[in-house]
């Protein structure tokens, strides 16, 4: 069972997100990008990190995530930069609950490591 206040908030059911499948969530003033490869689910910032375009309207097939503006693809399961190299995503701690909710805590984009931000309930986009 989930500890009050550590930072983890409710997105969706695992069963609403597919394998292949993304989804963008307001966490807070944040936008969280969700989604699934090789049956593992990831967070990322919903933005790309060249021009701040919602990566939800991009592609994502074979593992490759691809932004629908200037075509920066990044690994899927990584958030690492494949064109061009030398960026990355922001991911976010990601959990599932006991009945199956997939839950997210956003990380600080500001100190090295995952430092817990804080956040309210999450909304679908």
């Amino acid at each position: 069972m989930p500890e009050p206040g550590d930072g983890f908030v409710d997105l969706v059911d695992t069963d609403s997100l597919w394998d292949g499948e993304m989804e963008a969530f307001d966490v807070g003033a944040d936008e969280v990008l969700l989604l699934r490869v090789d049956g593992e689910i990831r967070a990322y910032d919903g933005a790309c990190p060249h021009q701040s375009i919602s990566l939800v309207d991009g592609e994502l097939a074979g593992g490759v995530l691809t932004c629908s503006a200037h075509e920066w693809q990044f690994d899927a399961r990584t958030g690492e930069s494949i064109n061009p190299r030398g960026s990355r995503l922001t991911r976010h701690d990601v959990r599932i609950d006991e009945s199956g909710v997939i839950q997210v805590r956003l990380c600080s984009r500001t100190r090295s490591g995952a430092q817990p931000a804080p956040t309210e309930p999450a909304q679908a986009r």
